[in-house]
Formats: structure tokens, C-alpha cells, sequence
């Protein structure tokens, strides 16, 4: 199989970042990371998943989530980096937990925002598999959004078209379910070494196992005004939390260089 990797990037005298777009975004959700001054002359890498965005891949029938890291690990490799910070959100989380999991010496933090680790994160996506209703997985997800009352429901589901192909969306959907209900997710999330924090949004405070992640160290990081997507309904606040989190771990990347 053939893929060709859209990708942005930026060199720097830090250790970089590598981030991890969500299900149905693209590597341009970090694309300020290159404005902001909290991050000047931190390196950094973004790329489209396969699947989504201007990547392409020549077999979408073979994308799930094991795919998508075993991508994600041969771009950290091709661009020769070592050890690196992380930020993955939503699928993308969910892929660089299992990366992360792969090579925990290499990574130094680990953001996290509002990826799977539990059965109930998946509740639309099963239901969509169950096939109860009529039409594709796509255009029921894609009506469910745009139905459900949330912050950036609007703005995220009439972006779906564009960002990813509705060729991979039952795969990754079924992927996604057996992970969130057979991985031990939560599990393999608190068992990583390096430095962590939760993020999510104000409409996500119920997660039954935020408790689970605050008693043990994992740094939770609630964005007002904000729902599943904190990068889009209040993009201001999500860096300024991750900006925050990076420079008090900042003294810990030294010490394992």
C-alpha cells in the first residue's frame, strides 16, 4: 500500500511536538501553534492522518486505528526525531496513546484532549454501527452533528466532507468501539510514565472517570465554552492550558536529555 503523508512542520532548538489531528479535522487544528509566542522556537510536527485531510492512501479499506499509529510511528521515525512531546485530539489522542504505549521512553508529555479511554466516549459510534437506522454511517453521523445541540457542532460537521473519506469512516468506527470496550484504554492511559494531562471541554464534565485520572496525577484541564472540541470553540484558552503545561514540564525534558 502506498501512502503519501501531508504534513507541516518547523525546526527549533526545543525538543518537538508532535500533534495528532482528531476523527474528521486535519493537521491544520494546530496550525497556530506556529503564531503563538508561549511556543516560539519550539520545533513541531502535524500531518494528516490517513484517511483525512490532503494524505493520501491507496487502500482506505485497510485504515482503523493500529493503521493510524503504525503511521504515526513511521513519521516520528522518517523525520529522524527522538524524543518528543505529544498532542493528540480525539482520534488522534487515541492514536498516540497506543504510539505513546509503543515507545514511552521517547515521549516527554502527553496532551490529551478528549480521547477515548472509556465505552461510554463511544456511544454515538455504536449506535451508528448497530445499523437500526437508513443511509450510511457517514451522512447519519454527519445528521446526528448537526441535530445535536454542542459547541462547534455546526462548524465541525459541515467541515466532515472536506477532511475526511467517508470510505474509512465504518473501519475506523468499529476500530474505535472494540478498543474503547476491549483495550483497557483508561488502564494503558495511567500506566504511561511521562507527564499527562486530560483536556476537555465544559459540556464533557460528567466523564465518569475524570475522578479516576485527577487521583492519579493525571493533570485535568476543563476549557470553558467548549464541548468534545475545545481547539475550535475556544481555541484561546485550550493553548493557553497546553502552553502552561509544556513550560512546567520543561525542567523534566531536560533532565532526560
Amino acid at each position: 500500500m502506498n501512502v503519501t503523508v501531508a504534513a507541516m512542520h518547523r525546526g527549533g532548538s526545543e525538543e518537538p511536538t508532535v500533534f495528532l489531528h482528531g476523527f474528521g479535522t486535519s493537521k491544520e487544528d494546530y496550525a497556530d501553534f506556529a503564531q503563538r509566542h508561549d511556543f516560539t522556537g519550539r520545533a513541531f510536527v502535524a500531518f494528516d492522518l490517513p484517511g483525512c485531510g490532503a494524505t493520501e492512501c491507496t487502500d482506505l479499506s485497510a485504515v482503523d486505528v493500529p493503521f493510524l499509529v503504525d503511521a504515526a510511528q513511521a513519521v516520528v521515525e522518517r523525520t529522524g526525531i527522538g524524543r518528543y512531546h505529544v498532542v493528540g485530539q480525539s482520534l488522534g489522542a487515541l492514536t498516540a496513546l497506543l504510539l505513546a504505549q509503543r515507545q514511552p521512553g521517547r515521549v516527554l508529555s502527553f496532551v490529551n484532549i478528549k480521547g477515548t479511554l472509556a465505552p461510554e466516549d463511544c456511544a454515538l459510534a455504536r449506535n451508528l454501527l448497530s445499523g437500526q437506522e437508513r443511509g450510511d454511517v457517514f451522512t447519519r453521523f454527519t445528521e446526528s452533528l448537526h441535530r445535536a445541540q454542542g459547541y462547534s457542532n455546526g462548524l465541525y460537521s459541515a467541515n466532515l466532507p472536506h477532511k475526511i473519506r467517508r470510505e474509512v469512516v465504518p473501519n475506523l468506527f468499529r476500530s474505535v468501539v472494540e478498543l474503547a470496550d476491549h483495550g483497557a484504554l483508561l488502564d494503558k492511559f495511567l500506566a504511561l510514565p511521562m507527564p499527562k494531562m486530560y483536556v476537555y471541554g465544559e459540556e464533557c464534565a460528567s466523564l465518569s472517570y475524570l475522578p479516576v485520572l485527577d487521583a492519579h496525577g493525571v493533570e485535568l484541564a476543563e476549557i470553558p465554552l467548549s464541548g468534545h472540541l475545545p481547539l475550535y470553540s475556544n481555541p484561546v484558552a485550550t493553548w493557553k492550558r497546553i502552553a502552561a503545561f509544556h513550560a512546567g514540564n520543561r525542567a523534566t525534558a531536560a533532565r532526560w536529555r
